[in-house]
């Protein structure tokens, strides 16, 4: 779908209304939002939407389509004539607003917003709502709340329908978290809401209603899986067969990168899938592609991606270079196997735009000899990384080298 500037000199009026509704429906609706509904051509929203203002609406009333965007596309050609939009509380928190706006330029829109669910699930519970961390699971993987599973923290997770509490108390039971205070606050605003707290470990609750958010209290067990804030996580927390990048060079790695938000890396020769993972953990917006040659590595990528939070990760499974064509255009390449294989410097090179970077590790002397070829010709910084580590030799301990790496880094201009 085409976006609209907002800058697009075409502006006209305001054509456009996006109303949030909420639990209580028309109760909850100001004297505008009920003159607007009332006055529209045509309403679009969810058959829920529809139901709780089906007393004010006197224009057509469209239930939104499958796939949504058929629905986007009828809206953007009625441009010019009134629509009325509604929506789930604030429609510009993880709603349909921003959609919109994509296609809509805001100087053609009017928002009348009600609470959103987290605003709502806040006050019950008395929460600061700036010191919480909030998660939209509806329609998404339930594996991006792992990241925020910190002990002390406060989450208020938005989940897709009634099975999702029970899955979130799952999830922290299973990954140590069990002594966790859950809280499943359920239609909130209207006549059925409830709010119930449970321990994770004891979660008992039957049915529930599908439109919930859920708090948690996080609360981490001995041993509980801790993801930390770092880079450089433990070797442990990631299954692998030994073809990782170890936590200290993987540290220095992700420095070297230099993650910038919502940017894109290719990891090729991608092992147990370690930097991609660590670099979408910077920022929920960052993007990976993690490049494998090895169909079982591959494949234990993508879980340790979802073990990690970031089941987003892109694996490909093929070999570099052919694996990387068609693949979108990254602002930073990790080359950490595979790369003295012919044609895979050269690929990765020419894929980065002016500004990207490139980062690749050495540990064998034929892809030593590749990178002081490439320094030689490119530039960029070279150094070498030396780590031992102390362990016992009889009854005393000593240090043992690991395998020195050679690492390039590189930014094209």
């Amino acid at each position: 779908m085409a976006e609209v500037s907002n800058s697009d000199p075409a502006i006209v009026s305001p054509w456009l209304t996006i109303i949030g509704i909420g639990e209580d429906g028309v109760a909850g609706l100001g004297d505008e939002a009920k003159r607007l509904i009332a006055a529209a051509p045509v309403v679009y929203g969810g058959a829920r939407h529809m139901e709780l203002t089906h007393a004010l609406i006197q224009g057509e009333g469209r239930v939104w389509q499958s796939p949504f965007g058929r629905s986007v596309d009828e809206i953007v050609a009625r441009r010019g004539t009134p629509v009325v939009v509604l929506a789930s509380g604030d429609p510009f928190f993880f709603g349909v607003g921003a959609t919109l706006a994509r296609r809509v330029a805001t100087a053609e829109i009017r928002t009348l917003p009600a609470p959103s669910s987290f605003s709502l699930a806040a006050s019950r519970l008395g929460w600061a709502l700036q010191e919480a961390t909030l998660v939209s699971l509806h329609g998404r993987p339930i594996d991006l709340v792992r990241p925020h599973l910190q002990p002390g923290n406060r989450v208020l997770a938005l989940t897709s329908d009634g099975t999702g509490p029970k899955a979130l108390a799952e999830l922290l039971t299973e990954n140590g978290f069990g002594q966790s205070r859950l809280t499943v606050l359920e239609a909130l605003g209207g006549a059925g809401e409830r709010v119930t707290t449970q321990i994770a470990s004891l979660f008992m609750l039957g049915v529930v209603h599908p439109l919930n958010v859920c708090a948690i209290e996080v609360a981490a067990d001995h041993g509980g899986r801790v993801l930390p804030l770092s880079a450089g996580r433990d070797d442990l927390l990631f299954e692998h067969d030994g073809q990782i990048t170890k936590r200290e060079v993987r540290a220095l790695t992700l420095s070297a990168l230099s993650p910038r938000k919502g940017e894109l890396l290719w990891d090729i020769g991608a092992g147990s899938g370690s930097i991609g993972i660590e670099w979408m953990l910077a920022d929920p917006a960052m993007r990976a592609i993690a490049i494998e040659a090895s169909p079982e590595r591959a494949v234990r990528v993508g879980r340790n991606a979802e073990a990690f939070g970031v089941p987003g990760l892109m694996v490909v499974q093929g070999k570099a270079p052919a694996a990387l064509s068609g693949l979108s255009r990254p602002d930073a390449i990790f080359i950490g196997g595979g790369g003295s294989e012919p044609g895979v410097m050269d690929a990765a090179v020419a894929a980065l735009g002016d500004g990207g970077r490139l980062v690749a590790n050495a540990v064998t002397t034929e892809m030593e000899a590749v990178l002081l070829q490439r320094h030689a010709k490119l530039g960029g910084s070279l150094i070498r990384i030396d780590i031992a580590r102390a362990l016992p030799i009889g009854g005393m301990t000593g240090w043992r080298p690991a395998m020195p790496v050679t690492q390039w880094s590189w930014t094209k201009s």
